[in-house]
């Protein structure tokens, strides 16, 4: 399959905006991106792509939002064994924790993690957070 998901969450838009350089990336690296809000996709829209990317920033104590992203995360770590999955997504304070977290967890599930900790930024994307989403983006599109 060539189009690649981009979902997010995004409470501010800076994840939103991580998103749309995953996407960039996807597009530069030769495939086209579907880059959409995790309201308007189902988990079982992705249970047949083999790769597909993640977006969310840290909530609360440093956690997925838990109304829309979490238990969408969940019932795709159901079917998340053999994919592929980029993750990113922005802070406002904090480490990680909560990529550090997610990641494993995608992990433990049996999914390909890209992005992760190498993914992530710390409020709005500056040009650093640009570029390794546009990269993370293009290891997808490689995947």
């Amino acid at each position: 399959m060539s189009e690649i998901m981009v979902v997010y969450w995004s409470g501010t838009g800076n994840t939103e905006a991580m998103a749309g350089f995953v996407g960039q990336g996807i597009k530069e690296g030769g495939k086209e991106a579907k880059v959409v809000s995790v309201s308007e996709v189902a988990p079982d829209d992705l249970k047949d792509c083999p790769v597909f990317a993640l977006g969310c920033p840290s909530m609360g104590a440093e956690q997925l939002e838990e109304t829309e992203m979490e238990p969408f995360v969940e019932a795709v770590k159901a079917f998340a064994d053999g994919k592929t999955i980029g993750l990113f997504g922005s802070y406002g304070w904090g480490d990680g924790e909560w990529m550090r977290t997610w990641a494993a967890d995608m992990e433990s599930a049996g999914a390909r993690v890209f992005g992760g900790e190498e993914a992530i930024c710390q409020e709005a994307p500056d040009e650093s957070a640009q570029e390794a989403c546009i990269e993370l983006g293009k290891d997808l599109a490689k995947a």
